[in-house]
């Protein structure tokens, strides 16, 4: 059964780093592009980066650009996301999740109805 499974999340102070991981298992989704979302409370989830299929191109939603990085390991079939200078405004569970509706695509998209796969999950804090 196919699987994802986010790490990394924690609590950290404002201004702080931490980098989340997101491992497949089951499969295979090194031929789809791989999105991460984060989901505040009372909020609806929202995109955050989404990375191509062979990791040459890249997208982030306005709120993160400059301070997250989004990376992927196809032979670990890991997804990464590197956050530095972190705001409490970025308090959210964080998810990844895979791009399923096409394969080998560049077309990165923020809706989160194409994406098919999805982990459970890792929260981050951010203190003030």
């Amino acid at each position: 059964q196919a699987q994802l499974v986010e790490s990394g999340g924690g609590l950290v102070q404002a201004g702080g780093s931490l980098r989340l991981s997101c491992a497949a298992s089951g499969r295979t989704f090194s031929s789809y592009a791989m999105g991460w979302f984060r989901q505040a409370p009372g909020k609806e989830r929202e995109f955050v980066a989404a990375i191509s299929w062979s990791g040459g191109t890249t997208y982030y939603a306005d709120s993160v650009k400059g301070r997250f990085t989004i990376s992927r390991v196809n032979a670990k079939n890991t997804v990464y996301l590197q956050m530095n200078s972190l705001k409490p405004e970025d308090t959210a569970v964080y998810y990844c999740a895979a791009d399923t509706a096409t394969q080998y695509s560049g077309n990165l998209r923020e809706s989160p109805k194409t994406y098919g796969y999805w982990g459970q999950g890792t929260q981050v804090t951010v203190s003030s």
